[in-house]
């Protein structure tokens, strides 16, 4: 395996050869004293029904009960807890290495300040204070990422989270070393942030949003990184593909060299929902969207924003149905996914305006029989955040669903905001679909996603986990900040809608193409990893990289990684193309614009500006 260092690390990609046995099954946790409100009501018996059927008079389903308990795998601790070290600890040694494994875990704490903790996430862990502020839940420790787990390679470290606490690092700075499916949001670090592990060894992620560092951020080897509407106190170095957007403190722009694309603010966000604690009382707290939007929501007092009590919402514990899921939606409740594996013999639907979809803890819906997993309507203002897809061993058509086909309305006052909604296709066993995430409502805002077909794991292999395309936009006036789309039998992304705008994007084509035929694509060799469609008259995008391995059939040839109509209302800046390790090439960086990528070096073909 090449070697690296911090100036010129080794592709993130290297890191999927290895294949990473999955972990043993979650032991469920203790429930933690302190929550209140009635269980979650199981679906009306097939006896019951059949009973009303017999008398002919068919009644009106039971209204189910809003809120519920968090179930056990949501740790909540409060200053007086006695061993919350060991009991994190014990999480920790669940999942440090459980990649591909059931266990979910929420480990949330309420306002207060605690001291000497080391919180460390392994895989599908979630850390969250319980204020309205961050500063509210204050850690006096650390929340760490590291790679001791694989060597010192932080590439896999995917499917974790810290939110909505203010750290006070032990040492001065806390580590957060990550690849994809990891956001760091809502956060306030008294000191510096390392973003690679010890020893500085590979590093691929990463996202932080919402966020203040009032230190140094220390990239090291951490090959593409996006921040968005933070205040940071300075940014160490660049390798890749470093973006800004609304970050106070943000180095200047300066692509390639060093690699920063610098945004002075960011056009259109509205935060996560998140989970609180109002006096006793849990409410899920709901940001107010921000135009042109820079530093962050919560440094001047409350934040804007609305709230909802916890009793609006359908608190869900796995094993319930997808059709007790619609009914509770249907009677006008939102949905609390509590942590853990929910499969689904219909789509989730999510019809009504203003529905908020929260998950805790990684929670995970897996569609059975070809379904799709979740679908929504054309109205304003549906919230999805925090769960994970993964697709079942039958094909399905598409995975999530952000409006029906023809969505025409306007939502530029009240958008759909999908936020830390992750898909995967193989890796915990065979799994299929054609299209992964299809958004065709208008002014969507796609913040923060990690669309993957699995390279490593199990069920793996170019049939085996078979997913044509990634990300496919119809709607108009979409904005995708922080898009994470990799290794599709085809497209990656491919984008119909007008007057789209991407902010950051990475990607890395299929390793596991067998030859060149494979993925031949008409007359052109490979298809582009962000294709803007034909008819398209208006696009933008800043920050954007493709990467190549193809470490079945090196000799594959790719004929550039963007592909767009050659339009003045087309625009995209600071575009790069990546050869790892000379493991296939790209002939030019977008349409037959940019200089091959050359050799086993790794260096970038860039574009800075494009047409």
């Amino acid at each position: 395996m090449p070697q690296t260092s911090p100036d010129a690390p080794v592709p993130a990609s290297v890191r999927r050869r290895a294949v990473i046995a999955a972990a043993t099954a979650a032991a469920a946790a203790p429930v933690v004293a302190g929550l209140s409100a009635s269980p979650a009501a199981a679906s009306p018996s097939p006896a019951g029904a059949a009973a009303r059927a017999a008398t002919g008079r068919a009644r009106r389903p039971r209204a189910l009960p809003g809120g519920g308990d968090l179930g056990p795998n949501v740790l909540v601790f409060d200053p007086s807890t006695p061993d919350i070290q060991a009991r994190v600890d014990a999480v920790f040694r669940q999942q440090e290495s459980a990649q591909f494994g059931t266990g979910r875990y929420a480990l949330l704490f309420k306002p207060g300040a605690y001291h000497g903790l080391n919180v460390q996430l392994g895989f599908y862990t979630s850390v969250a204070g319980l204020g309205l502020s961050p500063d509210d839940t204050t850690l006096n420790g650390d929340v760490t990422v590291d790679a001791g787990w694989f060597n010192g390679n932080a590439t896999q470290n995917f499917w974790r989270s810290a939110e909505n606490l203010a750290l006070v690092p032990a040492n001065g700075t806390n580590r957060w070393a990550v690849a994809q499916a990891a956001p760091f949001r809502r956060m306030h670090v008294r000191g510096g942030l390392d973003l690679a592990p010890t020893g500085y060894g590979w590093a691929s992620g990463g996202y932080i949003a919402d966020s203040r560092i009032e230190g140094q951020v220390g990239p090291y080897s951490q090959q593409q990184w996006y921040t968005r509407d933070s205040a940071i106190g300075s940014w160490l170095n660049g390798v890749w593909n470093m973006v800004f957007s609304g970050v106070e403190g943000a180095p200047a722009q300066s692509f390639p060299d060093p690699p920063y694309t610098t945004l002075d603010t960011t056009p259109v966000s509205r935060e996560k929902p998140f989970l609180y604690l109002s006096g006793n009382e849990y409410r899920v707290f709901l940001p107010a969207k921000r135009t042109n939007a820079r530093g962050v929501t919560w440094g001047n007092g409350t934040p804007r924003g609305t709230s909802l009590p916890l009793s609006a919402f359908y608190v869900a514990r796995p094993g319930v149905s997808a059709a007790t899921l619609n009914r509770a939606l249907a009677q006008g409740l939102h949905l609390l996914l509590t942590p853990g594996i929910y499969h689904l013999d219909q789509p989730i639907r999510v019809d009504r305006a203003g529905t908020v979809v929260l998950g805790l803890g990684y929670a995970t819906l897996i569609p059975d029989n070809g379904v799709t997993a979740l679908r929504t309507a054309d109205v304003d203002g549906i919230r999805l955040a925090g769960f994970l897809v993964d697709a079942g061993p039958v094909n399905s058509a598409t995975l999530v669903e952000i409006g029906p086909r023809g969505a025409w309305r306007d939502h530029s006052a009240d958008p759909t905001t999908v936020q830390d909604v992750f898909v995967r296709i193989g890796g915990a066993g065979p799994g299929k679909a054609t299209t992964s995430l299809v958004v065709n409502s208008r002014h969507t805002i796609v913040d923060h996603t990690w669309i993957w077909r699995a390279d490593h794991g199990d069920g793996v292999g170019w049939e085996t986990n078979r997913a044509d395309y990634g990300v496919v936009v119809n709607g108009h006036d979409v904005l995708a900040t922080g898009l994470f789309v990799e290794h599709f039998n085809k497209y990656d992304v491919q984008w119909f809608g007008q007057r789209g705008r991407t902010i950051f994007f990475q990607n890395e084509k299929a390793y596991d193409a067998p030859n060149q035929a494979a993925v031949q694509n008409g007359a052109l060799k490979g298809y582009a990893a962000y294709r803007v469609g034909d008819g398209v008259t208006a696009h933008e995008g800043w920050g954007l990289g493709s990467y190549c391995y193809y470490n079945v059939d090196p000799t594959i040839v790719q004929h550039h990684g963007f592909a767009a109509p050659n339009r003045p209302g087309v625009k995209f800046h600071d575009l790069l193309v990546v050869s790892l390790g000379g493991n296939g090439q790209y002939e030019h960086v977008i349409n037959d614009i940019g200089a091959p990528t050359s050799g086993t070096s790794t260096v970038p073909s860039t574009v800075v500006s494009y047409p």
